[in-house]
């Protein structure tokens, strides 16, 4: 454990000093992205909810344990302006190594986007995409913590312009049954590019650094998380000075520190309404600040929803949210190849 410790106080201390970047000003933002319909309907980010599914341990590799040996998750994401999301994870514990593994992908279709030249005249077309492909690892420490390492390598494709990283997440996670509750850290985005858009400009990967609480209520069947992301800096904000002021907001660099401070937070809860039925519903503080217009109704932006078919073989999982007045709808499968789930 004390290698652990000394190795979490090396990267807080690495990403104090060299990853401050905010909003807008990295490369391969879709890594935060959600994967999975449940973790769409729990905000967007959580890495402790207390469960069993795989394609929450593709955010954090502690979340990663022998009982999802066998276990498939698969997702796609309707998502806005003809936007394609394909996700497929699978597990299998090594029982003479005393490691979970899992392998996954998460990838972005944007469809066929005409190409032009500086004048604006249309020389075909090109398809962009953006993927990460994934392997994790995962171990338990005494009866209570895990701990995981995701090896993650991002690829985005918009045509002639190509860039490519390696990077890594490294968790922990703290599990206690008999309280029902789990806490967990995780630092994500660790890592260089191998290749840049323009073969010179060394942008930044998105680093994050996320810790989540899960507590699931003794006498009723409820589940209720709260999970920060960015810590490493305060102000998480994107703000495009020169549009919203452009716009006439004459709030455009108001945020006080307390909407700051909430802007690192996502709410989430889960109700079992059955042994095979769930409800799960989230709130994303920094999503509703980012998607709130001058001068346009707020509507229900920042809120997501959704629900589970929890079968023995399978489970079903739907998800939506509020993107101003659109929304997107994502569905999971999840199996398990040995058997039941």
């Amino acid at each position: 454990m004390r290698g652990i410790v000394v190795l979490i106080t090396g990267i807080l201390f690495w990403s104090s000093v060299s990853a401050q970047t905010l909003g807008g000003n990295t490369v391969f933002n879709f890594l935060g992205q959600p994967n999975e319909a449940q973790l769409s309907s729990l905000g967007g980010v959580n890495i402790s909810a207390i469960g069993n599914n795989l394609g929450l341990a593709f955010q954090d590799p502690a979340l990663l344990r022998p009982s999802m040996n066998g276990q498939v998750s698969t997702s796609f994401n309707s998502f806005l302006a003809g936007i394609r999301n394909y996700s497929l994870t699978s597990a299998w514990h090594a029982s003479s190594l005393h490691t979970n593994f899992a392998a996954g992908v998460n990838y972005f279709d944007y469809g066929s986007i005409p190409q032009t030249d500086a004048s604006g005249n249309i020389l075909g077309t090109f398809h962009p995409v953006d993927y990460v492909a994934q392997v994790m690892a995962s171990r338990q420490y005494h009866e209570r913590f895990w701990y995981g390492l995701t090896l993650k390598y991002i690829n985005s494709n918009y045509g002639m312009y190509r860039s490519s990283a390696l990077a890594f997440d490294f968790g922990v996670t703290y599990y206690d049954s008999v309280n029902r509750i789990q806490v967990s850290m995780v630092v994500k985005n660790m890592g260089s590019l191998l290749k840049t858009y323009d073969g010179s400009t060394q942008e930044e990967l998105p680093f994050d650094i996320e810790m989540g609480i899960t507590k699931r209520l003794a006498k009723a069947p409820i589940q209720f998380s709260l999970t920060a992301h960015h810590l490493q800096q305060l102000n998480t904000y994107y703000n495009d000075t020169s549009f919203r002021s452009a716009e006439g907001d004459p709030n455009y660099n108001s945020n006080t520190t307390l909407q700051n401070i909430f802007s690192h937070l996502v709410l989430s809860t889960q109700v079992f309404l059955t042994e095979k039925l769930e409800v799960d519903a989230g709130y994303n503080f920094l999503r509703r600040q980012d998607l709130n217009a001058y001068n346009i109704t707020s509507g229900l932006n920042g809120f997501t929803m959704g629900a589970g078919i929890l079968l023995k073989k399978m489970h079903i999982r739907y998800a939506t949210g509020f993107y101003q007045s659109n929304l997107f709808h994502q569905l999971s499968l999840n199996l398990n190849w040995k058997g039941a789930l």
